[in-house]
């Protein structure tokens, strides 16, 4: 009997090890500025990224190159901020561009496909423990999670442009038409989550730009969960 206890025991631990290592796409996020020379590449593997189900690809154009000739019509300095929370985060002593996050955790310079890659490929392995589920209605969104690992987590609301051409005049891309993909419009905290209940909220998302929502640990942590309404 005791034995017997001990197999159920075991199958139940592995059934709740199993239910914690979610499938869900991995957040690629690729910081990136039209006044950096080494970035079109990077730029262009993120479009290749965009097309896949399995990966939720956005473009975070920074401003801290504006300096040098051309200032960048997306840049935000709140995704300034966001790779330099990052970069705190993993003791880096500086950003630079082109450089990809992927799944909150891995830092990989955007232009090398195979280590872009690799990491994408053992995120996705690694699996994620919140499964977000995502529904419109009207205006809004509905966004749902069961409870999972207990943690401090933020939900992020993200929209972003899917596609649109540039004529760089100036700076190191002068004389380049660069086509950028899901370019970040805005990323928001719209809730603040401990995970031990289910998580159901209700968010503006007004317009007909994609939604992504991301739940971290922390801003600059791993990403748990992800989901998107393209």
């Amino acid at each position: 009997m005791r034995y017997l206890l001990s197999i159920l025991s075991f199958l139940g631990f592995f059934q709740v090890t199993q239910a914690v290592a979610q499938d869900g796409p991995v957040v690629v996020e690729l910081y990136t500025s039209q006044g950096c020379s080494s970035c079109p590449p990077a730029d262009a593997m993120l479009h290749d990224l965009a097309k896949r189900d399995d990966v939720i690809a956005l473009a975070l154009h920074v401003d801290y190159w504006d300096y040098i000739g051309w200032k960048d019509v997306f840049g935000r300095p709140e995704n300034t901020e966001r790779q330099h929370a990052y970069a705190r985060a993993a003791n880096a002593a500086t950003v630079y561009t082109p450089q990809m996050v992927i799944g909150g955790v891995a830092h990989v310079i955007g232009s090398r496909p195979m280590q872009v890659m690799d990491a994408i490929q053992a995120q996705s392995a690694r699996g994620q423990s919140v499964e977000v589920s995502l529904t419109r209605r009207g205006e809004n969104v509905v966004i749902a999670a069961d409870a999972g690992r207990r943690g401090d987590y933020v939900v992020q609301l993200v929209r972003y442009t899917p596609e649109q051409t540039v004529s760089i005049r100036r700076g190191e891309n002068a004389g380049k038409n660069l086509s950028y993909a899901n370019i970040v419009t805005s990323w928001d905290v719209i809730e603040r989550w401990d995970g031990r209940s289910a998580l159901l909220i209700e968010a503006n998302a007004s317009g007909e730009s994609p939604v992504v929502v991301i739940v971290q640990q922390s801003t600059s942590g791993p990403i748990v969960g992800a989901a998107e309404l393209r």
